[in-house]
């Protein structure tokens, strides 16, 4: 099942829903990236994380890296809207 349409999207959500060629671009870019090793990895770590907390399954918030290497609660669009240095978090 999709998520949900949010009612006040972030910049890059307003963008996509108004250009859908840019959207398509993005969707075939996103399945190369998420189709690496690496992120599959990535995956199975915040699934494990999300398994061991009872958050599975239940949609509500992410559980986003800190600097130090924590998983903590945030919501999914501070945690997935943050652009640090190199895709590395930006949270202490």
């Amino acid at each position: 099942m999709a998520p949900r349409r949010v009612a006040n999207p972030g910049p890059s959500a307003r963008y996509y829903r108004r250009n859908p060629s840019a959207r398509r671009v993005k969707a075939k870019k996103d399945t190369e990236v998420n189709a690496r090793p690496s992120q599959q990895a990535k995956r199975r770590e915040l699934a494990k994380a999300r398994r061991e907390r009872g958050m599975m399954g239940k949609g509500g918030k992410d559980l986003s890296h800190t600097k130090s290497g924590r998983m903590v609660r945030e919501s999914v669009k501070k945690n997935r809207g943050r652009q640090g240095a190199n895709g590395k978090s930006t949270k202490k």
